[in-house]
């Protein structure tokens, strides 16, 4: 830390993850500093699951979410470590009365221990690889609380862990207000990109063509040579599935025809291959009707309408699981340009109001296919897309810039914490003078 001085003397702490620490600081067993808190609560009016806590931060987030079983009871200024994957490093110093649900160690602090300083010590991430380390069960590892208790912990004295605290929260404060700006940017910038692809695949590039109104409400003026027609008379429509009462436990296999659903359709409409569940080439026979072939579009009947996924050369022949459509376009339509133009901001606000009041507000193909669309010449369709391309890999290299930012202030984040709490540096003066 090249802007806050060491202390004056240390002394090896006989711990390798906290190194040497001041002279006049002390390194005791983590249960000197806390009671472990096992009483069920009677009540549960305030649980608090491990989803509730915002790793590495000690944030807390609010849910809907309703736990199940019963929680371990703690008052404000109690612990809360997450004990499950401890590697995530869900930590919370309570600032309510409520109760822990699930897998958690609950602490109370000592009253010679600042529940502050102690909720950044147990951030730390030396301390938290430390504790990982330990962990028992290859599936759902956890620590075990004999362990901690007998992990060392630094104990300066109860005034100094408040200054430390207060710096620490004075500049963690700082450093988390700007990771929420390079937040706020990567969603404008998303916003933005999906701005730029849906004016492109709707009005086209050139700004001085001529305009004509579309008919379409949503739509507004088109280019003049544009064709304006239902989406039907330029592709072929399916609904897939349900078909898995005809697959038995001996249709399925490890490495075998991948088969796909609108889960596995990422945002940035491409196929992720994992977790795929795929059929022996026998049953994928069976099913030929749900094969997909190079240029079919996949798209889902509900939750985010509008999200879909161009098939590949080397995904041709996957199954098309149940919940999706299968798309089919014609020649006078690209495939890429359908895609993009289907998960325009104004197809996706048609889709959504047209399938409202249907079954379970379901898509099917009778919405998709009455839905009217812009079709350029398939020339035009194509410089489309290359301007589409330049311009996502522009917003690429402004996305990728912000997510670095974000790292960086994260390790800093990190790296102050670490140093203060183990005695690194000297936040007494600075902490002060605040």
């Amino acid at each position: 830390m090249p802007n806050y001085r060491p202390y004056p003397d240390y002394q090896p702490s006989g711990i390798d993850w906290l190194g040497d620490i001041p002279t006049h600081w002390k390194a005791k067993r983590l249960k000197y500093g806390f009671q472990l808190l096992t009483e069920k609560a009677v009540e549960k009016e305030n649980p608090v699951g491990l989803e509730n806590i915002e790793g590495w931060s000690g944030q807390f987030i609010e849910t809907e979410s309703e736990f199940q079983g019963d929680g371990i009871a703690f008052q404000k200024g109690d612990i809360l470590f997450g004990k499950l994957r401890p590697y995530l490093a869900k930590v919370y110093l309570a600032d309510f009365q409520g109760e822990a649900v699930g897998d958690f160690h609950v602490m109370r602090p000592t009253s010679d221990m600042v529940g502050k300083f102690a909720l950044y010590q147990c951030l730390n991430k030396d301390f938290i690889t430390t504790v990982d380390s330990s962990t028992y069960g290859a599936k759902m590892p956890r620590v075990s609380w004999e362990y901690m208790a007998n992990m060392l912990f630094a104990f300066p004295s109860f005034d100094e862990q408040q200054q430390i605290a207060a710096f620490l929260d004075r500049e963690t404060v700082k450093i988390d207000q700007l990771i929420a700006k390079q937040q706020q940017l990567i969603e404008l910038l998303k916003e933005k990109r999906q701005a730029v692809i849906s004016h492109a695949v709707t009005k086209g590039l050139n700004p001085d063509v001529k305009m004509n109104p579309s008919g379409v409400e949503w739509l507004g003026d088109v280019p003049e040579h544009w064709t304006i027609a239902q989406l039907k008379l330029f592709t072929t429509l399916m609904q897939t599935g349900p078909f898995g009462s005809q697959l038995h436990a001996e249709d399925y296999t490890e490495e075998g025809v991948p088969v796909i659903n609108p889960a596995h359709i990422t945002p940035d409409r491409t196929l992720s291959p994992d977790p795929l569940v795929s059929v022996t080439q026998n049953t994928a026979s069976r099913l030929e009707r749900h094969q997909l072939n190079t240029g079919d579009l996949i798209l889902g009947r509900r939750g985010e309408l509008g999200r879909c996924a161009v098939i590949h050369q080397e995904q041709a022949g996957w199954i098309c699981g149940t919940g999706s459509l299968k798309i089919t376009v014609k020649l006078s339509l690209n495939p890429e340009y359908t895609a993009y133009l289907i998960s325009s901001e104004g197809v996706r606000a048609e889709l959504s109001l047209a399938s409202k009041g249907s079954t379970m507000d379901n898509l099917n193909t009778e919405i998709l296919g009455s839905i009217r669309i812009p079709i350029p010449p398939v020339h035009e369709q194509q410089t489309i897309l290359e301007n589409i391309s330049n311009q996502k890999e522009k917003y690429h290299r402004l996305l990728e810039k912000a997510q670095r930012q974000i790292g960086l202030l994260r390790e800093r984040r990190a790296a102050l914490i670490s140093a203060a709490v183990t005695g690194k540096i000297d936040v007494r003066e600075v902490a002060l003078l605040a």
